[in-house]
């Protein structure tokens, strides 16, 4: 305990960041960062909160303080969006840290601030994400299962040839069924502004649902839309040619973002890393015909992630005669190059493998711990304890041992112990 009390408060909450499975590799850049959202004091508290949801109840316990106290301090945090306050069926009200991206990273440069120097901020951010790659790689590019996926353009899906469309797979479905819809300003595009490389892609149009909406709305940070409203930006995203990147869950996803591939980092981790599919894909390809095209590359203009390219149409009456050429390793699946397509020449079809959309948070959750290790901090979640501190060094020992980690790659015994784990611990009490 003396040792730990030697640490600043915000090296212990670079340590409780790392604990979640999506974490956020220390660098001089993310201490700065760090260090103009929190003060040492909120840093070193944070520190001790868990990972899965809590009471204010259970805050004032770890924090050895009045409950008052602890509520006053956790609505603080909620008031400047490093907390989300949750409220929920039974009409407890529960707080959540959520991880830096997409969370309170993306928060803070939701709406315009007097309360901090965002330009700052932001050329803090673009260092640590774009120019660093320890972030971003731990972001995207580890584990099978990922934070976001694609949602695939509904206009550009062809009707008469029986492709089916589950609901969680369309962005309409997501913007009808959310119990609250907010908007605020997109996070990449907003960044790159203040380092003078942000296009010309509105930034009035990022999307936060349900509880999340809820708290952002309540603060301040996204302003609350109907479902008209919503529709309407979705198209007006659709139209220029931006790509819905959302949750990767089936219920009740938390956003979707708009992007763009000059500014946002999903989309610049998908031309970085693609081989290493950053991004869970739509459930569909587009498929060329190399008949219809005229080698225009009006599909190679729009698509985001440069999977579209110009190759040589092997036609020996016409030897300069280009077409389209798809990198499946690369395609996201989104839809943007069929609507560019004037000629109608490129169909999507569907995969020949079902992309696999994780349930819910909890299932994602786990399944990102298991694949990254750290599964031992959802199991012990109150590193407060020194019992549980010591029972997750145990059983992640274990865990990393080559049978265990082999087994647990299993999809098959995989999905059965996350059942079995989540009816037993689940991630959300």
């Amino acid at each position: 305990m003396a040792h730990q009390s030697l640490r600043t408060g915000h090296e212990q909450l670079v340590d409780r960041l790392n604990r979640f499975p999506q974490g956020a590799p220390p660098s001089d850049a993310l201490y700065a960062i760090l260090k103009m959202l929190f003060t040492a004091r909120e840093a070193g508290l944070v520190a001790q909160l868990p990972i899965r949801p809590f009471t204010a109840k259970r805050a004032a316990r770890a924090w050895k303080m009045p409950l008052a106290a602890a509520t006053v301090i956790l609505e603080e945090l909620a008031g400047r969006a490093i907390l989300l306050d949750l409220e929920t069926d039974e009409g407890t009200g529960l707080y959540v840290l959520p991880p830096p991206m997409a969370g309170f990273f993306e928060f803070s440069m939701m709406r315009l601030r007097g309360d901090l120097d965002q330009k700052v901020l932001a050329e803090l951010f673009y260092q640590y994400i774009n120019e660093e790659q320890e972030f971003i790689t731990a972001l995207f590019a580890d584990g099978q299962t990922q934070l976001g996926r694609v949602f695939v353009q509904e206009a550009a899906l062809p009707l008469d040839n029986g492709i089916h469309v589950l609901d969680y797979e369309r962005a309409s479905e997501v913007v009808r069924s959310a119990s609250s819809r907010g908007i605020g300003i997109c996070y990449c595009r907003h960044k790159m502004e203040h380092v003078d490389r942000a296009c010309d892609a509105p930034q009035q149009i990022c999307m936060t649902f349900n509880n999340t909406a809820s708290s952002l709305i309540r603060h301040g940070f996204a302003r609350e839309v109907d479902v008209a409203e919503g529709l309407d930006l979705l198209a007006e995203a659709q139209e220029r040619n931006l790509v819905q990147f959302g949750e990767n869950i089936q219920r009740n996803p938390n956003f979707i973002c708009n992007c763009c591939g000059c500014c946002c980092e999903a989309m610049i981790a998908a031309r970085k890393f693609g081989i290493l599919n950053p991004v869970h894909t739509s459930n569909y390809l587009p498929e060329i015909d190399t008949e219809a095209c005229n080698g225009c590359a009006k599909c190679v203009n729009a698509c985001p992630v440069e999977a579209m390219s110009l190759t040589s149409a092997n036609d020996p009456h016409r030897p300069k005669r280009k077409q389209a050429k798809l990198d499946e390793t690369l395609c996201l699946g989104c839809g943007v190059c069929v609507r560019n397509c004037e000629r109608g020449g490129i169909r999507l079809q569907p995969r020949l493998e079902r992309v696999i959309t994780p349930v819910d948070s909890s299932r994602r959750a786990v399944l990102m711990a298991i694949e990254r290790g750290k599964l031992q901090n959802l199991i012990f979640d109150n590193q407060a304890m020194a019992s549980h501190r010591a029972m997750a060094a145990i059983l992640g020992v274990i865990l990393k041992a080559p049978p265990v980690k082999q087994a647990l790659a299993s999809r098959q015994l995989r999905s059965i112990y996350v059942d079995k784990l989540l009816a037993k611990n689940p991630t959300e009490r």
